[in-house]
């Protein structure tokens, strides 16, 4: 089983500007993310940006960088142009790490992609967690999804699903934002408008069940920590990067 990791970086994050840049530990937080995938049994691993500061740090680190075009609505679209760029196969599998995932286990990297190489009429495959506190169940923020018996995914939502969901009866799933693709569906899927799931719930990853593509889910295998998408983030992953 082979698979390529290609990890999207945008420099204009609305609430950390340069996120990808910012420094943990001595390294920008793009250098973490890239050694842990570079970590797991993926045949190669890329960045792909639109913007020449990260171009120069990443190469700076020793990365393969892609850049993309500065029109991209997703990470998602970004990622296919550099599928294209690589001239990947239809049948290839590509693994979406995010660049603000510096603590992310290359285990769960490998499991996601195993996941999906396993299921031929599968399309995409993804990870979740269950959730442990109330409070996370009722919260928007934190994205639920329901399953099928066969682990393909029913639904995502940021509203409580299912109904009366229980953190205390573990019965409600948190997704984790980690995909695998098949090259197909990723050319497939730009070219599709976002569906009106998709903007309501603003979840990018509905526009691919209301066409029809099948997403595995699976619990994951390893406990993700939290990126980092705030300030108390940052303080968070960089006391955790102290510790180790």
């Amino acid at each position: 089983m082979s698979f390529t990791v290609i990890i999207p970086a945008r420099y204009a994050a609305q609430r950390l500007p340069g996120k990808p840049l910012l420094d943990l530990c001595g390294k920008p937080m793009l250098q973490h993310t890239y050694e842990r995938a570079c970590s797991s049994d993926a045949k190669q691993v890329c960045i792909a940006t639109d913007d020449e500061r990260i171009q120069k740090v990443a190469e700076q680190f020793g990365a393969k960088v892609f850049m993309t075009a500065d029109s991209h609505r997703s990470g998602t679209d970004r990622i296919q142009e550099v599928t294209t760029q690589l001239a990947l196969s239809s049948d290839e599998l590509v693994v979406n790490v995010q660049a603000d995932e510096p603590l992310i286990p290359p285990t769960v990297i490998n499991q996601v992609a195993n996941n999906l190489s396993a299921k031929a009429d599968v399309g995409m495959a993804t990870l979740c967690e269950v959730m442990s506190s109330q409070e996370e169940v009722e919260d928007p923020n934190a994205v639920k999804v329901v399953m099928d018996a066969k682990g393909n995914a029913l639904y995502f939502s940021r509203a409580t699903i299912p109904y009366q969901a229980s953190a205390s009866a573990q019965n409600c799933f948190r997704h984790v934002g980690i995909y695998a693709y098949r090259v197909s569906v990723l050319n497939d899927f730009v070219q599709w408008p976002p569906s009106e799931l998709e903007i309501s719930e603003k979840l990018e990853q509905l526009r691919a069940l209301f066409n029809g593509v099948k997403v595995h889910v699976e619990v994951s295998s390893e406990q993700i920590p939290a990126g980092v998408d705030t300030e108390k983030d940052l303080e968070a992953v960089r006391a955790a990067l102290a510790a180790v």
